[in-house]
């Protein structure tokens, strides 16, 4: 795992939150597979050639990622705007430095990260 999850419960908590109400982080949103209830997580976003790419900095097994696999859609606000997404997938690390624009930096190789959310936009 490249992040703890005790982290990821304090970013939940604590700094989720504030990033949100900040308006300055795409933020998305997406239905818990158990509960049903809507949340909002801030994201770091790339958009890629026909959708998005997210780095999953605490892995797939994060509750987000798992809510969006379950449901197989979310929605993503980003500059003021909102964009459905669809298709989600799990790609690897190859897959996704190709689909990243060169300008976007990489992860830094201590956080080991391998995994990769992949969405499509969804049809207007």
């Amino acid at each position: 795992m490249p992040m703890p999850l005790w982290w990821g419960h304090v970013n939940k908590r604590v700094f989720n939150p504030r990033a949100i109400a900040s308006g300055k982080y795409p933020v998305l949103t997406h239905v818990g597979r158990k509960s049903g209830a809507t949340y909002r997580t801030p994201m770091d976003a790339h958009p890629v050639e026909g959708g998005y790419l997210f780095i999953l900095v605490y892995g797939s097994q994060s509750d987000w990622v798992r809510n969006v696999l379950a449901s197989g859609d979310a929605r993503l606000r980003v500059d003021g705007k909102e964009v459905g997404l669809t298709a989600p997938r799990l790609v690897g690390k190859q897959e996704a430095f190709q689909a990243l624009p060169r300008t976007v930096a990489r992860p830094p190789k201590v956080l080991r990260i391998t995994e990769f959310l992949r969405m499509d936009l969804a049809a207007s």
